[in-house]
């Protein structure tokens, strides 16, 4: 039986349950309450001695980061596969490589900019506000300009994808018109997201800012 380890909001955690979902495994989800620092207790710590979500637990396998919890998963439980195939090296180059740039380039900045938000108006540092928008507007023109011609970032949904999703489908509420400048082929990629049952259940999950990997 899997055990995944999680906390609702945390994207990382997320990338995790939209692979589970697209492979139809079952798992038993077990809360680790962030707010309460359930993530630095001991028993967590001797699953995963960083203290982040998510953790999954298969049998006697214990795996934690998102990126290595999903490629587990790609091996273990190949069907349907959310890596391009062995054999198109440069495609799946690609794949991890966009993964890596959600989860370092737009992930944190998009959490840094739910936490400043979530403050009243007033105590907002209003210069860190623009220099974040700045930043995921720059990541949202470059994904735009990368998916001329493509339904999604490295060929078939993969992992590519599955890094944005998570917080691509709250920018609206935190102000980011994601729409603008034209980027017709973000719209277009974003309804193709949301036909997936696995995406679409991610809406309505609160956006909190959380720490996970």
């Amino acid at each position: 039986m899997i055990k995944l380890y999680d906390f609702l909001s945390c994207p990382y955690g997320q990338k995790v349950r939209i692979v589970l979902a697209e492979k139809a495994l079952t798992y038993d989800l077990v809360p680790v309450d962030l707010s309460q620092h359930e993530n630095r207790k001991p028993d967590f710590l001797r699953l995963n001695p960083f203290g982040r979500v998510p953790v999954l637990v298969d049998d006697d396998t214990t795996i934690y980061d998102s990126t290595i919890i999903n490629e587990y998963l790609d091996d273990e439980y190949p069907e349907p596969p959310v890596l391009p195939p062995v054999g198109s090296s440069a495609m799946r180059s690609r794949a991890r490589s966009f993964e890596d740039f959600a989860d370092t380039s737009f992930t944190p900045p998009v959490g840094q900019l739910i936490a400043e938000m979530s403050k009243p108006e007033g105590d907002r540092d209003q210069t860190r506000v623009q220099r974040l928008h700045q930043s995921v507007e720059r990541v949202l023109d470059y994904l735009n300009h990368e998916l001329q011609g493509n339904n999604y970032l490295a060929g078939e949904f993969s992992v590519a994808d599955i890094g944005f999703a998570p917080r691509m489908l709250i920018l609206n509420e935190i102000g980011i018109d994601v729409l603008g400048n034209n980027r017709n082929n973000i719209d277009a990629w974003i309804k193709r997201m949301l036909e997936r049952p696995s995406i679409r259940n991610l809406q309505g999950v609160a956006a909190v800012p959380v720490a996970g990997g």
